[in-house]
């Protein structure tokens, strides 16, 4: 077949198609049209006379020149997509084509590489198509082991001199073999990166929830997407003694591997701080210098919160997190808003500690921007869904998790990581609201207030019921902790009495900031024991400072099971 009646008609070029009269198909030199005469120095190269000579596909050696290329070439023609020529490239890697033979039945390549459909859409709409790193497995049985690879493709239209405008296809393959190795290679690697920053992420984050006698809780860790770097969002629990808890969520603003390492700086400086007992704002500004002194680079969002059974509220503080959410048992949602400072790690900011009810039956929501930030999207409607969700999400604080992840679309391809904490204040009924209970005492007057505590302490232990043993402890560590408070505290002075499901609380307030602190009291010594009988007696103990001023020590004994 003469491949000189070919021309491929490359996007964006004009067929030159001057009419030539009855010296169509012959060469400009035998046309008489002009001459290439040879430039100085022996090469071939149009002189200013010639340069506005018409040249044509005829006028090159253009089989010779496709078969130097590197490039792989063939070009079919009709509806069976007939070989009419494949390069000296094409050959090499596929072997040689039989002219005139069927693309479907001769070259298996083409099948492999997806190019047939293609080549019938070129065919039927003469423009041009491209496909990038197709595959060629080793062993295909059809071909052998040859031409194995990854190829970028691109099949133009080819249409006859004289004849039909797309009579055949050109297709131009380029060997993309190494870069889409060094490609994988690459992927790969970020797997891995991303793996190990998971795999991280998990191990830093509580494998457990501590589940405390008067809350219930649930959480949820999602990273993002394949395509989404492991981020730093993260969440605890911790339970701090005389029925109180704090809780905890944060985000990094980072990804990877350094992400997750700093998160999990932080969470273990929340956990030492928390068990300082402070308040909510002093424990972010601890937290504050920390974030700085990691890395300035980073900075990390943070709400911390504590809830205190006998007060049924959420004191927190927020660095520039989202806020808390509280669902009332009606379904109402309630949205805690200021205080807010600005995230960790900027400085210069005294932060401040906000409360916000926490009543039987309520549920409350920690969670961090990725649950409700969208592209292309505003945030309050993101946190407009959230309250439309949580309004409606009743069950257990694991069954609200799921319920929440799933009506603001958080699947496995989402776009960033996600942490939700469910807290949830049970309405207890029936029997179980009668293992819950409180008592309270003011210590009026000066030493008379002792015996008055301990009858008082007496009575309530027998009304509930403890075993003789545990009714006496309970009434001797109200008589330490009661003699210590009339010692060293100054009024007002409160005894409470708090009993659990699991344990019995003691706690003791006054109106003196000075903290206890146990030591070794001396054989002479005729005070200095309290303490130590407390730490002796009781299953743990502690103190903190009070945010109206003074301090509440307690003690708390396990219950029989």
């Amino acid at each position: 077949m003469n491949f000189t009646r070919w021309s491929a008609m490359l996007p964006g070029t004009q067929r030159r198609a001057a009419a030539r009269g009855a010296d169509q198909g012959h060469s400009v030199a035998q046309r008489g049209e002009g001459s290439v005469p040879a430039a100085r120095g022996g090469a071939g190269r149009p002189s200013e006379q010639a340069a506005d000579a018409l040249l044509t596909l005829e006028d090159f050696v253009l089989p010779e020149i496709l078969g130097s290329l590197p490039a792989l070439v063939a070009l079919v023609h009709g509806p069976d997509h007939r070989i009419v020529y494949v390069n000296d490239a094409y050959a090499a890697a596929f072997g040689s084509r039989p002219p005139g033979a069927p693309a479907a039945d001769s070259c298996p390549e083409l099948t492999e590489l997806g190019l047939l459909p293609l080549m019938e859409q070129v065919l039927r709409s003469g423009k041009p198509r491209t496909v990038k790193s197709r595959r060629i497995q080793a062993g295909s049985e059809a071909r052998g082991k040859r031409g194995e690879g990854s190829y970028t493709v691109t099949c133009l239209p080819a249409g006859l001199r004289g004849g039909e405008e797309t009579a055949g296809v050109l297709v131009f393959a380029a060997d993309v073999t190494d870069h889409a190795e060094a490609a994988e290679r690459l992927r790969a690697s970020e797997r891995r990166h991303r793996e190990t920053a998971v795999t991280l992420q998990r191990s830093l984050l509580p494998q457990e929830l501590e589940q405390p006698d008067d809350l219930r809780f649930a959480a949820t860790y999602q990273p993002g997407g394949t395509d989404a770097a492991v981020g730093g969002d993260w969440y605890d629990v911790i339970t701090l003694g005389a029925g109180r808890t704090a809780v905890v969520i944060g985000d990094v603003m980072g990804r990877g591997v350094r992400a997750a390492a700093v998160m999990g700086q932080l969470r273990t400086a929340v956990r030492a701080y928390a068990r300082l007992d402070l308040p909510p704002h002093e424990v972010l500004q601890l937290l504050d210098g920390l974030a700085a002194e990691i890395d300035a680079s980073q900075i990390a969002t943070c709400v911390y919160a504590v809830h205190d059974p006998n007060e049924g509220r959420l004191v927190y503080a927020s660095a520039g997190h989202p806020p808390i959410l509280v669902r009332d048992e009606d379904g109402t949602v309630r949205r805690a808003e200021e205080p807010t400072g600005p995230p960790l790690g900027m400085g210069g900011w005294l932060h401040t500690s906000g409360s916000i009810a926490l009543p039987p039956g309520s549920t409350a929501v920690l969670y961090t921007d990725g649950l409700v930030e969208r592209r292309r999207e505003d945030i309050d409607e993101g946190m407009a869904a959230l309250e439309r969700a949580l309004s409606g999400a009743t069950g257990t604080p694991q069954v609200v998790c799921d319920r929440l992840l799933r009506s603001l679309g958080v699947t496995a391809e989402h776009d960033d990581d996600v942490a939700v904490l469910v807290l949830q204040h049970p309405a207890r009924v029936g029997g179980d609201a009668e293992l819950f209970h409180n008592a309270a005492l003011d210590l009026l007057g000066g030493t008379e207030a002792a015996p008055r505590a301990r009858a008082f302490a007496s009575g309530v232990l027998a009304s509930w019921r403890f075993p003789t043993e545990l009714h006496d402890l309970g009434v001797l560590a109200v008589s330490e902790l009661v003699a210590n408070s009339l010692q060293h505290g100054t009024p007002p002075m409160r005894l409470r009495l708090r009993r659990t499901d699991r344990r019995l609380i003691v706690e003791v307030t006054d109106g003196d900031e000075h903290l206890p602190r146990r030591r070794r009291a001396e054989t002479e010594d005729e005070a200095g024991r309290g303490i130590s009988i407390i730490a002796t007696i009781a299953s743990s103990w502690g103190s903190r400072r009070t945010p109206g001023g003074g301090k509440a020590v307690w003690c708390e004994f396990a219950l029989p099971r």
